[in-house]
Parts: structure tokens; C-alpha cells; sequence
């Protein structure tokens, strides 16, 4: 409703709205860019207790125009958990969790595509395609049934049987791939054109972002408009983490927060850990993980097309990157689920270890106030839980 234009995440150079694009002709993401100033007098923070209890609350800063071509299934708005037993296990003050499992398809996922579908169908898409290691498959599959569009899978054949049946009754055409998401995404590219596919590979469309920076508005507005001190992220292609570092600038600029910022921490695997990799190296760009193995199979991502950005925020904010073992995941997993009550995905657990190496190591201390990102549901993940 107040798009301006779409950006180059890497060099600016700027896009006329409310056309159809993947990536920029740098190569790079393409980020939505909006009138704030007239979004913030559309809208005031104080208003939102009357909205829908959707990320479509944050209406005047999403992408779609007309109200018609929103494809929701009540996505967002989840809830911010207090982890008081965690809490007095690790002496500290504050730690919540924020369960992004408690979506419509059982994780974040359905944020993006939420968005990214709903501008499909404004813009007149008829198939659309995603390379996935299976949540953003599943919820592309939800969204695109519930729009009428035709939904094009591509999944590595190890991908956990709950997302391959999750498509599969949802209408999609699924294919396995003997491969990685990397192999899933060549596929893609290489049939795109001549299938008539729109790809919804993760950033090199610009409205998933959209979509994920939702999680950034919904904390501040949990915890009054008082960001907090850290948040754990466990982190594949990195949209999300790109998204809330969008929604607090955003947010600033209309006036609803300060400038102070989380530090903001990825997590990753020790078996696929390109971000991490990089950010100990001083790098500016993460290459290509070499043979990466992870239960997690949302962070088997050996390379992210955003790379640059997301270490850019992880030094911008005085954070950083940890890598986990799958062993500790489980365990992770098992301790979270005992002691609150949540049943993590294997990546979401990855933040529990991960917190306990940041405060051996005295970055996290027992004043901030630390949120933990809980990013799918552990029963879409049975066969990781069974084989431990």
C-alpha cells in the first residue's frame, strides 16, 4: 500500500514497483522499500490492539495492494514464551522463547510465504517453484492450494517424511532430488523458463522477507516497544534474521522504537556452518560449505545468496555465530521440551547450547533480557528424535 520502490541489497540501485522480480541485475536480493512517514500516520502503534491477531496486523508495511489477493491462514502473531525453569537453570534473568511453531504449517516458514504468495497472485503468477529441505516446501504448498496456484516442489530425497506428505496432500508436484537444497535450487533454474515457474527460492524473490520481518515488529510489540538485549536465531538462507534487522530500522523511522538493537547471534550446525565459518574468518562472504551434515535440515544450507548481509548485521549488532553439534540439539530438544513444555524442531533447540557457549565465553551475561527463536515443530522432525 505505500511501496516506493524495491532495492538492490547491494548496490541500491532501485526498481519500479508492483512488477515481477527474482534477484537484481547485480545478482543480489532485492529488499521492499516503503513511505514510513505516511505508514506511520496510516497507522499507530497504539491501534494494534484492535487489529487481527495475524502478522497482516502490521498491514501498512507488507507489500500486497489489494486486499483481495492476501492468501492468509492466520499466520503470525505468535506467542513470546517465559522460560522460568531455563531461567533458574542457567541464572539468568530473562529468557523467552519464541515459538514460530505454533503456525498454520508447524513453522516460520509460512510468514514468507504467506507474503510471497499473495504477491504472486496480485501479480498474476500461475505456477510457482522452491527448492526446500521442508518447511518453506510445506507452507509454499498451503499457500499456493489456498490461492489456486499450481505449486512446483523440489526437495532432497533425505528431506523428513511429515514435509514430503505434507506437500504431497496438499496438491503440490513433488520431486526428490539426490542432493542438497543446492542441488533442489539448480534444478529450479535450470527448468524455470521453460516450465513457467515464478521462484520462491529463499531471497531471490523480494516478498518472503516481507513476510519474516513480522517476527522483528511482533517482539517489540510483546515487550512494549522495548527490544531486547540478544536474540538466538537459528539460521539456513538467513531471511529471517534479514528481516527483523529490516523491521527494527523500519520501525525506528516511524517513531515506534529507539535505536538500541539486540545483539543479534546465528546458530548453526558444526556440520553445516558456513555463516559461523565466515564470521571467524572476518569474511565479508560465506563460501560454499563443503559436505554438510546435520540432522537440522532446515540448516543444511551450504550457501546463502545473503550471505553478505547477514554478517553484516551479526557485526553490525555486536553479535555473532555458534556453531552446534546434532547431539546437543537432541538433547537440547529433549531438556527445553521437559522443562517449558515446547517441542522444539532440532534448529530451534540449537539456541539452548548455543546461549550456554556465548555466556562461557562472557558475551551473554545475567542482565540482558535474551530471546531464543523456536523456528518449526519437533514432530515434523520424528525420524531425527527416534534415531537418538
Amino acid at each position: 500500500m505505500y511501496v516506493t520502490h524495491l532495492e538492490c541489497s547491494k548496490t541500491g540501485e532501485k526498481y519500479e514497483p508492483n512488477k515481477l522480480y527474482n534477484i537484481s541485475r547485480a545478482g543480489k536480493p532485492l529488499l521492499v522499500r516503503y513511505d514510513l512517514a505516511k505508514a506511520a500516520n496510516a497507522l499507530k502503534k497504539e491501534q494494534l490492539k484492535f487489529r487481527p491477531s495475524s502478522l497482516w496486523r502490521y498491514r501498512e508495511v507488507l507489500p500486497v495492494v489489494n486486499d483481495q489477493n492476501v492468501v492468509t491462514l492466520g499466520e503470525g502473531w505468535t506467542p513470546l514464551i517465559y522460560c522460568g525453569r531455563l531461567v533458574e537453570r542457567l541464572n539468568l534473568r530473562e529468557v523467552y522463547i519464541k515459538d514460530e511453531a505454533l503456525n498454520p504449517t508447524g513453522a516460520f516458514k509460512a510468514r514468507g510465504l504467506t507474503a510471497a504468495v499473495s504477491m504472486a497472485k496480485e501479480l498474476g503468477v500461475k505456477k510457482v517453484a522452491i527448492p526446500s529441505a521442508g518447511n518453506a516446501a510445506g507452507a509454499m504448498a498451503a499457500y499456493a492450494a489456498r490461492a489456486g496456484i499450481e505449486a512446483y516442489i523440489f526437495m532432497p530425497r533425505d528431506t523428513p517424511a511429515a514435509n514430503r506428505i505434507e506437500c504431497i496432500e496438499m496438491g503440490a508436484h513433488v520431486t526428490l532430488i539426490d542432493g542438497l537444497i543446492t542441488d533442489c535450487g539448480a534444478e529450479v533454474a535450470k527448468r524455470k523458463e521453460a516450465e513457467g515457474w515464478f521462484d520462491l527460492s529463499t531471497l531471490k524473490e523480494p516478498y518472503r522477507i516481507e513476510g519474516k520481518k513480522t517476527m522483528g515488529y511482533e517482539l517489540a510489540e510483546q515487550f512494549n516497544w522495548e527490544l531486547p538485549d540478544v536474540i538466538l536465531y537459528p539460521t539456513g538462507g538467513g531471511t529471517g534474521l534479514v528481516g527483523m534487522w529490516k523491521a527494527f530500522d523500519e520501525m525506528e523511522e516511524m517513531g515506534w522504537i529507539g535505536s538500541h538493537r539486540p545483539r543479534m547471534y546465528t546458530v548453526q550446525a558444526t556440520g553445516c556452518a558456513p555463516i559461523v565459518r565466515a564470521f571467524e574468518n572476518g569474511w565479508d562472504e560465506a563460501p560454499e560449505f563443503e559436505n554438510p551434515r546435520t540432522i537440522a535440515s532446515g540448516l543444511r544450507v551450504p550457501r546463502a545468496i545473503g550471505d553478505f548481509l547477514m554478517l553484516e548485521i551479526l557485526r553490525k549488532s555486536n553479535g555473532g555465530a555458534v556453531a552446534v553439534t546434532d547431539e546437543d540439539m537432541i538433547t537440547a530438544a529433549r531438556e527445553i521440551g521437559s522443562a517449558e513444555g515446547i517441542f522444539c524442531a532440532p534448529e530451534g533447540a540449537a539456541c539452548l547450547p548455543a546461549l550456554r557457549s556465548l555466556m562461557a565465553d562472557g558475551k551473554v551475561t545475567a542482565q540482558d533480557r535474551i530471546v531464543l527463536f523456536n523456528t518449526g515443530a519437533g514432530v515434523k522432525y520424528l525420524e531425527a528424535f527416534m534415531k537418538n
